[in-house]
């Protein structure tokens, strides 16, 4: 039982990456790891794995409007890296990324594209268009 239980978390921890959750936030997080939990672990791995979906989900909610917004208005110069910019992907040292006053996001524009990052990960979390 305690195995199954393993499974599922770990199960439902490589499943529910960043990358695919990146859109949809909390209740999607939830859905999809419970869904991954109970298909390895029955009843009680559809707890873990929602709790974990949710959990992947909430750290990863959309950004507020506003941050959008303000993303979207700031003059800034394309930097250009080899490569696609993708949501969960680590965008590499050389990029100078800029503060977002007031949250706890940082922009860069790359390959054309704005993004926003998690600055303790350098990943990008929200590509806006």
């Amino acid at each position: 039982m305690m195995l199954r239980i393993l499974v599922a978390a770990t199960m439902t921890a490589t499943l529910a990456s960043p990358a695919a959750f990146a859109q949809e936030g909390t209740a999607a997080g939830a859905a999809g790891g419970a869904a991954v939990g109970a298909a390895v672990g029955g009843p009680v791995g559809a707890v873990v794995g929602g709790v974990a979906g949710a959990a992947a989900g909430t750290a990863i909610d959309p950004p507020p409007p506003e941050v959008r917004q303000y993303v979207v208005e700031q003059p800034a110069d394309t930097v250009e890296i080899q490569g696609t910019v993708a949501v969960g992907e680590a965008l590499p040292d050389t990029v100078v990324l800029k503060p977002v006053p007031n949250y706890q996001y940082q922009y860069a524009v790359v390959n054309n594209k704005r993004v926003l990052v998690d600055p303790g990960t350098r990943k990008v979390v929200r590509i806006i268009q």
